[in-house]
């Protein structure tokens, strides 16, 4: 939209004493004229303005009017946060001003300024387009003429107090006094006062839409009442301000003669006590160089200003902050490889792959003090035990543990600081908790690490950046110190749930570590050694009030909870824990033992089955496998065929990718109905519709494809997938069975849900390796590498289970 020259609005001067320029039998209006939508300004007739177009719309409207008649309308926009050129038809007021094009300047920057002069009231009728810009027929709105003693009376009390807002007011010229005291016009007395007071936009609007000097008059008392009482008390305000500044600069002088006397008698004050303690805690700070130099610097400045100053505050704030750094305080770290490794043993079950890597870390340490921390990022399901997992390594180390929550911050100044130009500014997140640990090599957990955001105040993934490069962070430069501070030695771990959500540049710079989840051996175990230990001490129970038999914890773990972590068992286990202490409170038992029969009365139904809910074997209905962030989960996709025209419904919230999957299945049984004895035409006169349940829950990614095609040919040969099997895996439409992610979590989900039997493309074999010995020898693997021996296979050769445990097929 046409911009004013100045941010707080558009500045119009004055119409002149005389008369506005009349419309002369020269100036002849056209009677469709263009439309220039404002979003900041009312003009009014009479009223010179400047505007800036900075639009094409807008450009192209000043550059056609300059050359015809030098007439157009000027139309408050019913939406002011619309740009000008997107305002619909109906997106401008009813009623506007006929302005005068009086001049146009072209500058640099491609803007367009332009001077217009309102001419008279209009009221649009019939708002086109024609080319770029709004067009309107119109018709001239002149003022009613009255004349009777109450308007002269308005007018006379209009004119006397709006001058007397002109004295009061610092931004109204007195110049403009001399226009109002030479105006005789009522209509147009309104329109000059309107045009300079502080109104509302609205308020402006409905002034120029009445036609009426009488009401317009009896609109703008109140307004011009309400004005002058704003510009006198704000007066009085400024006044109170100027009496308390003399006050302050009175006390300055004041202060300055007591601290003269006191050092003529000896005596010190206690500034001079406070700025000698800081002078201190500067020495046995330790900083660089370069640092203390500009602590010192800050502390001359410091001395120079006397306390009542607000910046004495600011700056004595900076000091402090400064001096309590760990500049060159570090942890002892406890190098003894063996002691770690047990640590790290009695607080995790399993997680090998990450206890191997921190004892790596201490060994290296152990021969290179020097070097630099490493930067881990745990990736895992939610209750896998991440952050416990950053404890524990301090422990192992030693070291101070950190933990600040990433997630949902979206203001880069929470990493690097605000500037000390800002009232209230701190150091960011990082300087503050290295502040509270009072080492400069702590175990640093950034928690959802994933979830971070990004809004106008910055992105604090970028910033980031520096702070997870090793390069870099060892001059990490805080905005609030403004000196550079070391974070190499500190051990970063960030976590998160998902990979993909992380900005590609911070993944790079970051060691990831995956942690897919637990088996259900490893979740019994860790409840036996871990869970059942804390909650029976947090609940206030000692171990013979309470015993969980191990068959009940099997089916907490089987019936109650489906998870990859074991956040919802330590829920459950609490849960009996709470209800063995109530009985034992009651006086109802001295003991608890927790059987299984007891378990199903104390948590009521089962809330997952122990095997696949699917045990019918129904011809269009298969068991995929999918990930998720919080772990692996089965998918049943349903395939259905009823009359029609060879359409493909497609339901079950999916995305664009599953769809394709679903299009290049049916598309690949349809090229090969041939090898399966179907009718080539079979799709004709048939409609096809996929479900994948729950309807409620988006979902993507390309491993169903082979699910999906399995579902289109049981369906239409009418054999059945055997319940017990899943599969996964990515077609194309060769028939190519491309490899997917995820392979142990889906795994680990089929394990939970009793899944027997899996079918995996041939590529994915290798990443068997990472799931547990204790699943594969349970599970059935079967490895394809194109759709057709995936079909066999399970249209034919998986309805009895193998006698061994992986096959394969080309």
């Amino acid at each position: 939209m046409p911009d004013s020259p100045k941010k707080k609005g558009v500045k119009s001067t004055p119409p002149s004493k005389t008369p506005p320029p009349a419309l002369t039998d020269e100036d002849i209006l056209p009677p469709v004229l263009p439309i220039l939508p404002l979003g900041d300004i009312v003009i009014f007739p009479g009223m010179i303005a400047p505007l800036v177009a900075n639009t094409q719309r807008s450009i192209k409207l000043i550059d056609d009017v300059g050359a015809s008649s030098r007439f157009l309308i000027c139309s408050l926009q019913i939406d002011r946060s619309v740009p000008d050129d997107r305002v619909p038809l109906d997106g401008v007021m009813k009623h506007g001003c006929v302005c005068r094009l009086l001049k146009m300047l072209r500058f640099p920057d491609d803007t367009v300024r332009v001077l217009l002069q309102g001419v008279s009231r209009c009221q649009l009728e019939g708002i086109g387009e024609e080319g770029p810009y709004l067009r309107s027929r119109y018709v001239i709105r002149d003022d009613l003429v009255e004349d009777s003693i109450e308007i002269a009376a308005l007018a006379r009390n209009a004119s006397t107090g709006f001058q007397e807002i002109i004295t009061m007011s610092p931004t109204l010229p007195d110049e403009l006094k001399v226009a109002v005291v030479n105006i005789d016009d009522p209509g147009r007395l309104t329109d000059l006062i309107a045009a300079h007071l502080n109104l509302p936009l609205d308020e402006r609007q409905k002034l120029l839409e009445d036609n009426r000097p009488l009401e317009r008059l009896k609109r703008l008392a109140p307004l011009l009442n309400r004005e002058r009482e704003v510009l006198r008390v704000g007066n009085e305000i400024q006044s109170q301000v100027s009496q308390t500044f003399s006050k302050t600069q009175r006390d300055f002088f004041l202060r300055e003669q007591i601290k003269a006397i006191k050092k003529e008698l000896g005596e010190t004050d206690q500034q001079q006590i406070d700025n000698n303690e800081l002078e201190e805690k500067i020495k046995k700070a330790k900083m660089p160089a370069d640092v203390e130099k500009v602590a010192r610097k800050e502390m001359e400045r410091l001395a120079a200003i006397p306390v009542a100053s607000p910046e004495h505050g600011v700056i004595r704030t900076y000091l402090d902050i400064l001096c309590e750094l760990p500049w060159a305080v570090t942890t002892e770290d406890h190098l003894d490889i063996a002691a770690a490794a047990r640590t790290l043993n009695r607080d995790h079950y399993d997680l090998e792959k990450v206890k191997d890597r921190i004892l790596e870390y201490l060994s290296v340490l152990k021969l290179k003090r020097d070097m630099k921390g490493p930067i881990l990022c745990f990736v895992g399901p939610p209750g896998v035990g991440k952050t416990s997992l950053g404890q524990s390594i301090a422990r192992a180390l030693g070291r101070e543990f950190i933990r600040i929550s990433l997630g949902g911050m979206r203001d880069e100044a929470e990493i690097r600081g605000h500037r000390r130009t800002y009232i209230g500014s701190m150091p960011g997140r990082i300087i503050q908790s290295l502040r509270k640990a009072g080492t400069r090599n702590p175990v640093f957990m950034l928690d959802e690490i994933d979830k971070l955001g990004a809004d106008f105040r910055g992105d604090p993934a970028a910033a980031l950046l520096e702070v997870l490069d090793p390069a870099q962070n060892n001059t990490f430069t805080d905005h609030y110190l403004d000196a550079p501070f070391d974070l190499s030695q500190i051990l970063f771990i960030a976590t998160g749930n998902i990979v993909d959500t992380m900005p590609p540049p911070l993944r790079d710079r970051m060691e990831i570590i995956e942690l897919p989840g637990y088996t259900q051996q490893e979740k019994l175990f860790i409840a036996t050694k871990h869970l059942l230990p804390r909650q029976i001490a947090n609940h206030g129970l000692k171990r013979g009030q309470i015993t969980i038999q191990r068959a009940t914890l099997e089916q907490v773990i089987a019936a109650y909870t489906r998870e990859a972590g074991v956040r919802n068992l330590d829920r459950e286990i609490a849960n009996l824990c709470r209800k063995a202490a109530r009985k034992i409170a009651e006086g109802r038992a001295r003991s608890v033992n927790v059987t299984p029969k007891l378990l199903r009365e104390w948590l009521r139904p089962i809330r997952f089955e122990s095997e696949t809910a699917e045990k019918r074997t129904t011809p269009g209905v298969v068991t995929g496998l999918a990930w998720t962030s919080t772990g692996g989960d089965i998918l049943f996709i349903e395939a259905t065929k009823m009359p029609g025209k060879g359409n493909l419904i497609l339901t079950g919230s999916l995305g664009d990718v599953m769809k394709e999957s679903a299009r290049a299945a049916l598309s690949y049984v349809r090229t090969h109905a041939a090898e399966w004895k179907l009718n080539p035409h079979f799709a004709d006169d048939t409609d096809f519709h996929i479900h994948v349940p729950a309807g409620a829950i988006p979902k993507d990614g390309p491993s169903a494809g082979v699910a999906m095609l399995a579902a289109i040919v049981s369906l239409v040969t009418g054999k059945p997938v055997p319940s017990h099997v899943a599969m996964t895996g990515e077609i194309t439409l060769r028939g190519r069975i491309m490899p997917v992610g995820g392979i142990k979590e889906k795994v680990l989900a089929a394990s939970r849900a009793g899944i027997t039997t899996i079918v995996l493309p041939t590529s994915n074999r290798r990443h068997l390796l990472d799931v547990p010995a204790e699943v594969r020898k349970k599970i059935t693997f079967h490895f394809a590498q194109n759709a057709d021996a995936a079909l066999r296979y399970l249209l034919n050769g998986a309805k009895h289970k193998p006698t061994k445990r992986t096959t394969h097929r080309k």
